[in-house]
């Protein structure tokens, strides 16, 4: 047996973790999968320190929340079309938290194995969705597929001058990132805002979280990625800035944007750190917006 499958039955024996969280067909037989990686563990106020303090305890409390923690849902959307598996995103791999590194788990439920996946399209180079790209040995995890990564985020990570840019709290996101982009190099491929990724997926540039963060235009759903970064605050308050993003005004502006074509549009969107699966509509209030998962 494997290790990391060894080690996921033994962890299993004591707690049954959700794997596939949700699912929505799309035209032509395709079908869009949300698969658990887990969950993050994070200080609350990495995200809540720039806010209004005291109109950000109003939001929070209509959201029943409190404490100096968060738990976010990791979701990776997979998408199933003919011949292609596409995975959105590699998970936190078994490096990051403990909460966290459970795709193979997931995978291993819907009957995919990681040689069947044929490309992993990048939404940024973030632990949590870029360093379970390589195996607990340091290979590449989904060996047969064709990596996409945005040109911009590319060249950000690459940069060895980002980790000294970056700052310290920053700093191993980018050495971990180098590192894994240097190791799938020979199956690495970057696109641009605008370009048709893999068949019936558009490229959407949506910085600020990361200088070239991208959502993705599925046709019948927007794969969101960070842009939209949580259920709350992020809804509710769009143009609030937030400590999550490394560029805090523009995440902003981003995410006012984005909701402005959501909105327009009608149509499901996948967010990586939503929760109940990550999959729903989104709502428009009075002052903000709402999700409303599938």
């Amino acid at each position: 047996m494997h290790r990391r499958s060894f080690l996921a039955a033994s962890v299993a024996a004591l707690t049954v973790p959700r794997l596939v969280s949700a699912q929505i067909d799309l035209s032509e037989g395709a079908t869009l999968t949300t698969v658990s990686d887990g969950h993050l563990t994070l200080p609350s106020n990495m995200i809540f320190d720039p806010m209004p303090q005291d109109d950000l305890s109003a939001v929070l409390n209509d959201f029943g929340m409190s404490g100096p923690q968060l738990t976010p849902d990791c979701n990776l959307a997979l998408l199933q079309q003919g011949d292609r598996v596409v995975l959105f995103d590699a998970g936190a791999g078994s490096d990051f938290q403990l909460s966290a590194g459970r795709l193979l788990d997931g995978l291993d439920h819907l009957g995919i194995d990681p040689e069947s996946v044929t490309d992993v399209v990048f939404t940024h180079a973030h632990p949590d969705h870029i360093w379970g790209v390589l195996d607990d040995f340091g290979d590449p995890l989904f060996s047969q597929s064709t990596h996409h990564i945005g040109a911009t985020e590319m060249a950000y990570w690459s940069d060895p001058q980002t980790v000294e840019s970056i700052g310290t709290a920053r700093a191993s996101f980018a050495v971990g990132a180098k590192r894994r982009l240097e190791a799938i190099a020979d199956q690495l491929q970057t696109f641009d805002h605008g370009q048709e990724v893999v068949p019936g997926v558009e490229a959407i540039l949506t910085p600020g979280h990361t200088p070239g963060h991208m959502a993705f235009d599925l046709g019948g759903a927007i794969v969101l990625g960070d842009a939209i970064g949580n259920h709350h605050v992020a809804f509710a308050r769009p143009e609030w800035l937030s400590g999550s993003d490394q560029d805090q005004a523009l995440a902003a502006e981003t995410r006012v944007a984005l909701f402005d074509r959501i909105s327009a549009d009608d149509r499901p969107v996948v967010g990586f750190h939503l929760p109940q699966g990550g999959i729903g509509q989104v709502e428009k209030g009075q002052d903000g917006y709402r999700f409303v998962a599938s």
